[in-house]
């Protein structure tokens, strides 16, 4: 009985460990034949690995070659396009070069020169948390009236949730035609907000100005779009009017904008032919940015500064401490030291390429470096938002006064 029992168990071991391998042998026929028999997936994983010589046209040949024979949905050609083109720009690493749509194309031209329908917001990436966070709303603009607030983040529109590598995108899907409506969630603190706001023809006039106590004069935009130096200075000629003996120029939280006008208001200020940029291309070779014109304003300047100022801003901060022409107060700039330019390719699609650093009158660099003022001050703690701050507690402004009026 005891060596029957032996046998049965021996038998069932036998007859499990037969099956294991039957079992065995049909799954690896069936990978061998998946991966490796006749033209197989393995063939075109073996190429691209195995050929580091290929360029990158070749590559993506290898690719759609793979997606040809095996993918199960349809191709959008077009798609397909856009992406690699996309992604080949982003392998690049630079935060500044990008690329832009054909769709896309005119309606960020229509942004950069500072007129377009939408909703009227400035926005910036916020590169701590990688959101897109509201600079300020334009006044009088449709954001303003429905209380959209500087320091807010976006976080989706149209119900899409985004961030800061969507910013393209995401300025041309909240602007559109005029009367239509653009739905936004915004995160406020702790609080998240929906607002459904109607979009209008945006008139974008950034320059403000006023008369302070002590007959000083106080300006503030915040961007440098077309016509920018024109209305600075219009608005200049305004103030001086009104009896103005020194002036305020605050550059706290202008994201920077067209270069040129930057420029210009430092030719308001400077000496005739005085430098005011030096430009450097990837071969070193220097272009040197002069002032044409003869200064207009005759008055002792500072200019207002924090980690917001950045681009054309820090050139005409730059500029005018590097000259001896205005003192600098507040903290040290954003450091945004390179210059893009936007070129029109042949099928109407754009990029915005970083083409040059640039180096202040006394060849100082400032890529992710910034500007160090000459008056370090820095806001209250009681201070929320830099992007809101009531003058009660403008320390920045009030050492500015404080300093015009010694």
């Amino acid at each position: 009985m005891e060596e029957k029992k032996r046998y049965k168990i021996y038998r069932t071991i036998m007859l499990i460990v037969l099956v294991a391998f039957i079992t065995f042998m049909i799954t690896s026929i069936g990978f061998y034949q998946y991966f490796v028999k006749g033209d197989s997936l393995n063939k075109y994983l073996t190429l691209m690995t195995s050929d580091e010589s290929q360029d990158i046209s070749q590559t993506l040949d290898t690719y759609r070659a793979v997606i040809d024979k095996y993918y199960l949905g349809d191709v959008d050609e077009e798609s397909l396009k856009e992406g690699a083109i996309q992604g080949y720009i982003e392998g690049l690493g630079d935060p500044y070069t990008e690329y832009i749509s054909k769709e896309d194309m005119e309606d960020y031209m229509q942004d950069t020169m500072g007129n377009f329908v939408g909703i009227g917001i400035y926005m910036i990436e916020d590169t701590k948390t990688n959101q897109i966070m509201v600079l300020s709303p334009i006044k009088g603009s449709p954001a303003e009236r429905a209380g959209i607030q500087p320091g807010d983040y976006i976080v989706s529109v149209n119900g899409e949730p985004c961030t800061a590598d969507d910013m393209t995108v995401i300025s041309t899907k909240i602007k559109g035609e005029e009367g239509s409506t653009v739905k936004l969630q915004i995160l406020r603190g702790e609080e998240t907000l929906d607002f459904e706001i109607t979009r209008e023809n945006i008139i974008v006039n950034p320059v403000e100005g006023e008369v302070l106590e002590n007959n000083i004069g106080y300006i503030e935009f915040s961007s440098f779009d077309e016509n920018t130096a024109e209305e600075f200075k219009t608005k200049f000629e305004e103030l001086q009017a009104q009896g103005i003996t020194s002036l305020i120029i605050d550059l706290r939280n202008n994201g920077g904008g067209i270069v040129d006008e930057a420029l210009q208001i430092a030719g308001y200020i400077a000496d005739k032919d005085s430098v005011l940029l030096y430009e450097v291309d990837k071969d070193n070779k220097e272009t040197v940015e002069k002032n044409e014109s003869d200064p207009i304003i005759h008055m002792p300047v500072i200019i207002l500064t924090n980690e917001n100022t950045a681009s054309s801003s820090e050139i005409l901060a730059g500029a005018l401490k590097d000259l001896g022409k205005a003192k600098t107060v507040g903290t040290t700039t954003y450091g945004k030291g390179v210059i893009q330019q936007i070129l029109t390719l042949p099928d109407g699609s754009g990029l915005k390429i970083t083409t040059e650093k640039y180096l202040t009158p006394n060849r100082t660099e400032i890529n992710k470096i910034g500007i160090e003022p000459d008056e370090t001050v820095e806001l209250p703690d009681s201070v929320e938002n830099v992007l809101n701050v009531d003058r009660s507690q403008d320390t920045q402004l009030q050492k500015a006064i404080e300093m015009l009026t010694e």
